[in-house]
């Protein structure tokens, strides 16, 4: 994931932009329609950018002179359904491409495709998977899915820009996420922990919102509860 200037061939650049367009001006048409819904959807909207932003700028050193980074694109998935954050990314990968030297811009097409389309997309899968057995078990699997999710995609494209001289595209690929697994995997296992508190959170501020959303459950009243009973 931010992947530099220079580390793509023109050609790659082209095609990840032509792959990722239609799914950002979908994002940002999907982003407009939630904003409209309410202004809590719009804190809501901000809420999920804005943690996207700050934890994927953590940037962790990993072998080879590479880097590992959290993504948080998870959470925005599971508040507002994958789509959204395909514009969200963007946003985020601009800025940070701009203001951070994290990733370029020949190369954000590869970079929204990996973090802000495949990522949200694989972990929102899970939580849908994994409702069933409750809201934290789907919340940690959407973080963590989304997280890795995208180093494995950003794995292969890299292997797919580079192949090994011996053993091709499937060895280049080996070695990538390989060399990622070392950092990532424990990485994507602490988001997780960490998007399960920030929706512990979240249940406390916004629970109606969650609870519409069907995130958290409703909270039943106790005179309904005595109802039941009797």
């Amino acid at each position: 994931m931010h992947i530099a200037e220079g580390f793509l061939p023109a050609a790659h650049c082209v095609a990840w932009y032509a792959i990722a367009t239609p799914f950002v001006v979908h994002g940002a048409r999907e982003c407009i329609r939630e904003a409209r819904k309410s202004p809590e959807n719009k804190m809501l909207l901000a809420a999920a950018g804005a943690f996207t932003f700050v934890l994927s700028a953590i940037k962790l050193p990993s072998v080879t002179g590479s880097s590992s980074h959290p993504t948080g694109t998870g959470a925005g998935a599971v508040l507002f359904r994958p789509p959204v954050m395909a514009f969200l990314g963007t946003v985020v990968l601009l800025f940070q491409a701009l203001l951070l030297a994290h990733g370029g811009i020949t190369t954000l097409g590869a970079n929204v495709f990996s973090m802000a389309i495949a990522g949200p997309w694989i972990g929102y899968g899970a939580y849908r998977l994994l409702r069933r057995f409750g809201s934290s078990a789907a919340i940690f699997a959407a973080m963590f899915f989304a997280n890795l999710s995208t180093y494995c995609v950003t794995s292969l494209q890299l292997a797919l820009a580079h192949p090994d001289p011996a053993s091709g595209f499937w060895g280049a690929a080996a070695k990538f996420l390989g060399i990622f697994a070392i950092t990532q995997i424990p990485l994507a296992i602490a988001e997780g922990f960490l998007g399960v508190l920030l929706f512990r959170f979240l249940a406390t501020v916004v629970r109606p919102q969650l609870e519409t959303r069907g995130i958290v459950d409703p909270v039943v009243p106790a005179t309904a509860k005595e109802s039941a009973d009797a």
